[in-house]
């Protein structure tokens, strides 16, 4: 039968769940308005400040992990505990979760004991701030030679890190910074929520 998800180590995890990149898929976006969808109908609206489609799909013709990523920004006075059962009874996956500095979960929903499914989501649970990650993506899209050399980055770091998620990420995390400072000097408060 196999362990559960639960079961596993994170070197068991990384093993099941390698890094994959794949060229840019136009149905990522409708994978994301699907999700999204089904979000706006199970949650309270009123805990809802704004969905968005983040991460490398969001980017048209970026390579990416086939992974749609969706930062969910929450009101501060929303019941947490409410919204995480709301979400673990709607398919999600909690896959981590903190309160300080601030509050974060991610959930995600495409893993499964015999590897991913066809459609893979992570969702990113915060309040509503000025989240870097909304800057970094406009900028690649808007910026298509940074994307094509964060796509080259990308097939470099996974020679080394396909097992090894945390080691990828924090290879790129160099690279990031550097263009969400340029963004923010670009976009100004774009998405700060106090302005």
């Amino acid at each position: 039968m196999g362990k559960e998800l639960s079961e596993m180590t994170l070197e068991e995890l990384w093993e099941l769940f390698p890094i994959i990149l794949k060229e840019h898929n136009p149905d990522y976006k409708n994978w994301y308005e699907i999700e999204k969808q089904k979000l706006l109908s199970c949650l309270d609206k009123r805990d809802i400040i704004r969905i968005n489609h983040i991460g490398s799909t969001a980017v048209k013709g970026l390579i990416a992990k086939p992974t749609v990523d969706i930062l969910l920004e929450i009101d501060n006075k929303s019941d947490i505990e409410q919204l995480k059962n709301i979400l673990l009874h709607n398919g999600w996956i909690l896959m981590w979760s903190q309160n300080d500095p601030c509050m974060r979960m991610t959930f995600n929903k495409g893993y499964t004991k015999e590897g991913f499914s066809e459609k893979v989501y992570h969702l990113h649970v915060r309040y509503n701030d000025n989240w870097n990650e909304l800057y970094f993506r406009d900028y690649l899209i808007e910026h298509e030679e940074v994307a094509k050399e964060y796509g080259k980055l990308k097939l470099e770091l996974i020679k080394k890190y396909e097992h090894n998620r945390d080691g990828y990420t924090d290879a790129k995390s160099d690279f990031i910074l550097k263009y969400t400072e340029k963004a923010k000097e670009e976009y100004g408060d774009k998405y700060n929520p106090i302005k």
